[in-house]
């Protein structure tokens, strides 16, 4: 989604590593190993550790401007078996935003994440080529629906694709043959807002999406984490 003066910003951040004296939340998941997972989305995600909820963003994606990172510290073992829904708001299936306004526009997404072994202090995983991805919501299909006076979801120019979340994607032997790595994309493509800047990024960690920015509304991605 893209800036705008006035923007309604969002932000909840937990506390990161060797900032404030307040003891943290651990959702305990069993396992030995303590970790601190950060993320940052516009607009939206949901994060599964194997197939158990673990943090879902706290800004809903209903909400038009939102820009806002994420933080939560939980006990695992290696390896992590990571599961996340992406996705970017949207007014309806046109895929639009700020429909019938002057600045109406398809919008664009970007997620990024890392996550900490909070016992020695190293980044054990980042958001990078390795995610396996796959889009489920595509809107527009055709770029004309943008300049549309009247987009109605489902009529060209304003055809849509929603695939729906497919049955088992959260087990760790679903079958991702279909899937492809994800699509690394630049900060100055992505322009990450407040809340982005709140966090101490891993220089490995890198913001993914699906292959189009603007068109690609929910993306699943899944990730192991495998023992440093």
């Amino acid at each position: 989604m893209r800036s705008l003066p006035h923007l309604l910003l969002s932000l909840f951040v937990l506390s990161t590593a060797g900032c404030g004296d307040d003891p943290e939340t651990v959702t305990d998941l069993g396992g030995d190993t303590e970790f601190r997972f950060e993320g940052w989305a516009d607009n939206w995600f949901a994060l599964y550790v194997g197939e158990e909820l673990v943090l879902e963003d706290s800004v809903s994606i209903n909400t038009e401007r939102s820009f806002n990172a994420e933080s939560i510290v939980f006990t695992g073992d290696y390896p992590l078996e990571l599961n996340f829904i992406l996705k970017d708001y949207k007014e309806n299936d046109t895929g639009l935003e700020y429909i019938g306004e002057s600045n109406q526009q398809m919008g664009d997404g970007g997620f990024i994440m890392q996550i900490t072994d909070t016992a020695t202090g190293q980044v054990v995983g980042v958001s990078d080529e390795s995610f396996t991805c796959t889009v489920i919501h595509t809107a527009p299909l055709d770029t004309a629906c943008e300049s549309e006076a009247d987009p109605v979801a489902g009529t060209a120019p304003c055809d849509f694709t929603d695939l729906g979340e497919p049955d088992g994607w959260l087990a760790a032997d679903y079958d991702t043959s279909g899937w492809v790595s994800t699509t690394v994309h630049s900060a100055a493509d992505v322009d990450p807002k407040l809340g982005y800047d709140e966090i101490s990024w891993d220089s490995e960690a890198e913001l993914i999406w699906g292959p189009d920015l603007e068109r690609d509304n929910t993306v699943l991605c899944k990730v192991t984490i495998t023992a440093p």
